[in-house]
């Protein structure tokens, strides 16, 4: 028996198993609370906001050969992911694996750390053109990069595939419990959806924010019960930095040609109806498409149920036209979406999980009908590439084109035949992004290439005036204007792994001769 505040207890009771003792109020406190992946330990009373970064990293027993990540919705206006960095080299810590959501050219300091040996990895979903790219391009990250889709981060951290040690979560308003939000202070930057993975299953989070409000922060997106410290600091970012690239239609006439041959086929083919669902990305031609999108369901009175991914102002109207009953946001492309987001009650934000994980209980993009993405470059077999290009160097990642391409019912992909002397269209591409099993169309202003196994698709609009053609009568066509075209000599060397949204290899990059 055992004998606690006056009572006699059974070691072992039938049914129940083994006891543990009460032994005072406070004395098994700290004790060890199991989310998911993640091992929280908490005593009440501990104070959870720090004084500095420096502070910070002490705290959460960061050390050689750990794993750090950030989240990029500031994306080329971030502060957190250099402040943080710079804190870690100048304690004289090495070996960092850097499992960010993004990297911008903003990040150019990591350039040096890199090559200091305080970075020697880097995993990521998004990746911009830039110092960082060019560094990893030209073999001076140590182990290779990992390059995944949106979907696929969120995955192989649940999953432990991709272990966390310390999350750093900019929080443009935090109170200082850890209660915090993207929508709100001066540097809200719309929903954190790619830091919600991070929150819950890495084994330490540290909030930084530049906005302290007093207790409760309101509303709650990521709550105190997955925030272990809170660190206060001038600036998370400036949020102008977030529009990066083009937010506008395109008034270029071959582009517009582009956009309405993609919402014609679109159409056709049967997407634009009622209940529809619909993303795009945020470039001049994948706008132009939104917008005849758009005039097509304000004529015919059509409803959408979801408009989903990066949001961008576009949406936005055709949310408050009444075009799309909610916004499925993952991140916010402009600043009049940000405003949206603060305002819209059927503006929501998801996490990147809930949009396209492939291996939870069902994602957003399996709901998706209708999706229209770029490309760098395509290839005969219609697979994709939006990582490199034609040079060998690193542009990007797979971001959400892969997962997309894969949900959605159809997928169409929009781009110019040729950029000044280079086809789009190649025997193979430089690197595989996007299988080419699932992608559905090519749309060109030099004629639209429907994917064989679309059969469906060559069905209903093989007597419409879709020109339709070949995508090797689409390759031809470019060289003649261009010239044929040539592959870039690699060595070697592996530089960046290229994961599929399941985590299988996909692909490599290698470092160009």
């Amino acid at each position: 028996m055992i004998n606690c505040v006056n009572r006699e207890i059974p070691e072992y009771i039938d049914g129940y198993g083994h006891v543990r003792p009460y032994r005072g109020a406070f004395a098994n406190l700290g004790g060890r609370i199991k989310t998911g992946a993640k091992i929280k330990s908490y005593v009440p009373g501990s104070k959870k906001l720090l004084s500095s970064i420096e502070e910070a990293i002490e705290k959460t027993g960061l050390r050689d050969g750990m794993t750090v990540s950030f989240h990029h919705h500031m994306r080329n206006g971030d502060k957190v992911v250099n402040l943080v960095m710079n804190a870690v080299a100048a304690k004289g810590i090495k070996d960092i694996h850097i499992a960010g959501s993004g990297i911008f050219q903003v990040h150019e300091p990591l350039v040096k750390l890199i090559e200091d040996g305080v970075v020697t990895k880097i995993t990521t979903s998004t990746f911009n053109p830039g110092p960082v790219a060019k560094a990893i391009t030209a073999g001076k990250l140590r182990k290779p990069a990992v390059l995944m889709s949106h979907g696929g981060r969120p995955r192989a951290i649940e999953s432990g595939d991709l272990h966390i040690d310390v999350a750093f979560i900019a929080a443009p308003s935090c109170d200082e419990y850890g209660n915090l939000n993207g929508t709100q202070g001066k540097s809200a930057c719309g929903f954190l959806s790619y830091s919600y993975a991070d929150a819950m299953y890495a084994d330490c989070v540290v909030a930084v924010t530049d906005s302290l409000v007093p207790y409760p922060c309101r509303p709650i997106e990521i709550s105190q019960e997955n925030v272990d410290f809170v660190v206060g600091v001038e600036s998370v970012g400036d949020p102008g930095g977030i529009v990066s690239g083009t937010l506008t239609v395109t008034d270029d006439p071959i582009r517009l040609k582009i956009a309405d041959d993609t919402a014609r086929l679109a159409d056709l083919a049967g997407y634009i109806k009622e209940g529809m669902s619909f993303q795009t990305g945020a470039g001049g031609t994948t706008l132009a498409v939104a917008s005849r999108v758009r005039d097509i369901m304000k004529d015919r009175g059509i409803t959408g149920s979801f408009g989903l991914g990066g949001i961008h102002s576009y949406f936005v109207k055709m949310l408050e036209e009444g075009l799309f009953r909610a916004l499925l946001d993952t991140q916010c492309f402009d600043l009049e979406a940000i405003g949206s987001a603060a305002r819209n009650e059927n503006h929501v934000g998801i996490g990147a999980s809930m949009y396209a994980n492939p291996h939870n209980r069902g994602s957003v993009v399996n709901n998706l009908d209708l999706v229209v993405l770029g490309a760098t470059e395509i290839d005969t077999d219609f697979n994709v590439n939006v990582i490199t290009g034609s040079n060998g160097v690193i542009m990007g990642a797979s971001g959400g084109h892969s997962d997309c391409a894969a949900g959605s019912k159809l997928a169409i992909i929009v781009a110019n035949l040729t950029r000044k002397n280079f086809c789009i269209v190649r025997d193979k591409v430089t690197t595989v992004t996007t299988p080419g099993e699932t992608v559905d169309v090519l749309v060109t202003e030099c004629g639209i290439a429907v994917n064989p196994r679309r059969t469906d698709i060559l069905e209903t609009v093989k007597d419409s005036d879709i020109p339709l053609v070949d995508i090797n009568e689409l390759r031809e066509v470019g060289e003649s204007l261009v010239g044929e075209q040539t592959c870039v000599k690699v060595t070697d060397r592996i530089v960046s792994v290229v994961e599929y949204r399941d985590g299988t290899v996909i692909d490599t990059v290698k470092m160009p001769e």
